[in-house]
C-alpha cells in the first residue's frame, strides 16, 4: 500500500490566508523554521497507478499538481484519481470536489449520514449532478465489515465511527452521531500490514484501540496541542473537545494514548496552525521526536 499526505494541514492551511498569529507571521517572514501545508487529504494506492483520494481539501488543485502520478497524461484528458472516500462532511474536506467536476462522474464513499450532509445542508451532491452525472454515492456502513473498492484489489477497508463534531450546517452539531466521522482501516492483503487513518478524533474508547493495535501505521488527529490552545493563541473561544479534536498534551492526551503503541508508527495529521509542534525548533516538536511520534508535511510517503 503506498499513501501519499497531499495536505497535512488542518481547515485554512498553514499559514492561514488571514491569520497573523505568531507562527502564520513567522513562516511568512522566515523568523520561524517550519513548512508551508495545504489542508488536510491523503491518497492510496496498491499498484502505483490508482490513486484513491481520502478527503478532498479546497487544495486539490494545488496538490494534484504537487503530484505527478496523479496526472499520467495516458490521453487528452486524463486523472489517475479513481475515486474519493470522505472521513466526514466538513466543508475542508469536501469542497474539493467541486474543483474536480471537469472530470465527473465520480465514485464517492461516504456515511449516510454525510450523504445527508452534502445533499441538504451543503448540497454537494446535488449542485453537482448537472456535470456529466456528478458524484455517484458509494454508501458505507458501520457494521465494521470489510468492504472493497474495484480500482484497489489488494486493499481492505472498513469504517470505524468516531466521535467529533459535525459541521455548522449538519442537524447534529453539537451532537455528533454514529456516521458523522469515521476513521479508515485500511489493510493491504499481500503485506498484511494495515493504516488506521483518523483525521478528524475527539475521543478514544477501548474499541478503538483495539482497531489501533492491529495497524502497523496510525495516521492521527493532530490538530491542536493544547485544548485551550485557540484562546490561549488569541485567535478564537473553541475549546479542542468542543470542535471534536483530543489535544495531544494533558492527561488522557494524544500523547499519553500513543505511548501504549511501541511498536505501531505513528504521524500526526491535520495540524492547525496555532499548534507548536509546526516550529520546527519548538519543545513540543522536540518532545514528539523524543516519544517517537511524527509530524505529517505535504509530500510525505509512507508504504505499508
Amino acid at each position: 500500500m503506498q499513501i501519499r499526505v497531499l495536505g497535512s494541514a488542518a481547515g485554512g492551511g498553514f499559514p492561514q490566508w488571514n491569520c497573523n498569529c505568531r507562527q502564520c507571521a513567522g513562516v511568512r517572514n522566515g523568523s520561524l523554521r517550519a513548512q508551508r501545508r495545504t489542508q488536510s487529504s491523503i491518497a492510496l494506492s496498491d499498484n502505483g497507478v490508482d490513486w484513491l483520494l481520502c478527503n478532498a481539501s479546497p487544495d486539490i488543485r494545488a496538490q494534484l499538481e504537487s503530484f505527478p502520478a496523479l496526472q499520467p497524461a495516458r490521453r487528452l484528458r486524463d486523472t489517475a484519481l479513481v475515486g474519493v472516500i470522505l472521513m466526514d462532511s466538513q466543508i475542508d474536506h469536501c469542497t474539493g470536489l467541486l474543483s474536480l467536476r471537469e472530470g465527473c462522474p465520480h465514485s464517492v464513499w461516504c456515511t449516510e449520514r454525510v450523504h445527508q450532509d452534502l445533499s441538504s445542508g451543503f448540497p454537494l451532491f446535488n449542485m453537482l449532478a448537472h456535470w456529466n452525472g456528478g458524484l455517484q454515492w458509494q454508501p458505507i456502513s458501520l457494521d465494521r465489515e470489510p468492504f472493497n473498492i474495484d480500482a484497489c484489489p489488494d486493499l481492505s477497508f472498513r469504517a470505524i465511527p468516531l466521535v467529533s463534531n459535525a459541521p455548522p450546517y449538519s442537524p447534529n452539531r453539537g451532537n455528533p452521531q454514529p456516521g458523522d466521522t469515521i476513521g479508515l482501516f485500511i489493510e493491504d492483503r499481500r503485506s498484511g500490514q494495515a493504516l488506521f487513518y483518523a483525521p478528524g478524533l475527539g475521543q478514544i474508547d477501548d474499541e478503538l484501540l483495539g482497531w489501533m493495535d492491529r495497524a502497523d501505521c496510525l495516521l492521527l488527529d493532530g490538530t491542536l496541542w493544547r485544548d485551550d490552545e485557540m484562546r490561549l493563541s488569541g485567535v478564537g473561544q473553541s475549546l479542542g473537545r468542543d470542535m471534536g479534536h483530543l489535544a495531544q498534551s494533558g492527561p488522557g492526551g494524544m500523547l499519553e494514548v500513543l505511548d501504549g503503541f511501541p511498536r505501531q508508527r505513528k504521524v500526526l495529521i491535520h495540524i492547525n496552525n496555532t499548534n507548536p509542534i509546526l516550529d520546527e525548533d519548538s519543545a513540543e516538536r522536540t518532545l514528539l521526536q523524543r516519544r517517537g511520534i511524527e509530524v505529517a508535511y505535504d509530500g510525505m510517503s509512507i508504504e505499508l
